[in-house]
């Protein structure tokens, strides 16, 4: 009888011990553990090098970019590498310097991830990009079609710059800052405030004059009457075609001198709705009637906020480095990673 007592204790420790640790394996094999670890590597004994310095990365990034294709509705699910080198591809000529290169791939990197955590609770995917147009992103076999015979070259060039910058992303206050870009400024970036009606305090207006040798910097785009009366009634203006030279009044600037709006038809309409009407590079233009058409002139391409890509370019050229570059164009940020 007692051995029988003695060998039910010695079953019940056993089981105490083995059960506890049964249930933690077959928890961590159904979900996983709880927390990710991040291994550093170890120092030799025998060596006399320092360790490397190892910089976190941003906490909230991710290794899969939902990207909407807006000509056929489906959302692509990319890897970050994927997703960076289409974007820089899409932006960038491989021309470029690589400052430049890496500049835009932290600044789409970020801006994807801004999108990411503003997007609305029924959103399908974080932002749109027309792969087919080359618009905001390429996806491979775009890539292989647009750069032909220079795939292989100008892929592992991009991917090496990606590389060195994959896990770097710009940060305003610890959360990923809404690094919006453009191609070419009037010679000042504009406030974010003055295009999309929200003040962002790194989208502020700063120098970029280095823009006014930019490639078509000036363009004229010239509309007949009807043309411009047909753009005009999109925004619910009614033109008098009897009286064209006088649709258009004298318009308002803002501080970087960008039209803010003018007197269009007797309304005031902002420069940003008149730009997205009638199909102009840029708010900041000027407008002339004569022999019954109009000529609206245009300095700089974009929005205007935030990254100048020619401006970039510049910078770039002139020997400054990617995060210097991103400083400039995105006062008071930081950078992880």
């Amino acid at each position: 009888m007692k051995k029988a007592f003695l060998l039910l204790c010695t079953l019940l420790l056993v089981l105490g011990c083995a059960l506890p640790l049964a249930a933690y394996h077959l928890t961590r094999a159904v979900l996983g553990p709880a927390v990710s670890t991040v291994r550093l590597p170890l120092s030799s004994p025998e060596s006399t090098a320092s360790a490397p310095e190892i910089s976190a990365a941003y906490a909230g990034d991710t290794d899969r970019f939902l990207i909407q294709d807006a000509s056929t509705g489906q959302v692509l699910e990319l890897s970050r590498q994927e997703y960076l080198i289409g974007a820089v591809a899409a932006e960038m000529p491989m021309s470029w310097p690589d400052e430049a290169l890496k500049a835009q791939a932290v600044a789409a990197h970020s801006y994807a991830l801004y999108c990411r955590d503003h997007a609305a609770p029924d959103s399908i995917g974080w932002l749109t990009a027309d792969p087919a147009r080359r618009q905001g992103c390429l996806t491979d076999p775009v890539l292989r079609s647009y750069w032909g015979t220079a795939y292989e070259t100008n892929y592992a060039r991009l991917a090496a710059l990606v590389d060195e910058v994959e896990h770097t992303v710009l940060l305003c206050d610890g959360s990923p800052a809404c690094a919006s870009y453009f191609a070419i400024s009037n010679g000042r970036t504009e406030t974010s405030e003055n295009v999309w009606g929200t003040a962002l305090p790194y989208l502020v207006s700063v120098d970029s004059s280095t823009d006014l040798a930019a490639d078509h910097y000036e363009y004229a785009l010239t509309l007949s009457a009807q043309q411009t009366a047909q753009q005009l009634a999109a925004l619910g203006l009614t033109a008098d075609l009897a009286a064209p030279e006088q649709w258009f009044g004298t318009p308002e600037y803002t501080a970087a001198g960008y039209v803010a709006a003018l007197p269009v038809c007797g309304q005031r309409i902002t420069g940003t709705a008149l730009r997205q009407a009638l199909g102009l590079r840029s708010t900041c233009f000027t407008v002339r009637y004569e022999s019954g058409a109009f000529c609206f002139t245009t300095k700089g391409y974009g929005h205007g906020v935030g990254l100048s890509q020619w401006g970039a370019k510049a910078l770039a050229e002139q020997g400054q480095n990617f995060a210097a570059i991103l400083a400039h164009y995105y006062p008071g940020t930081s950078l992880s990673g």
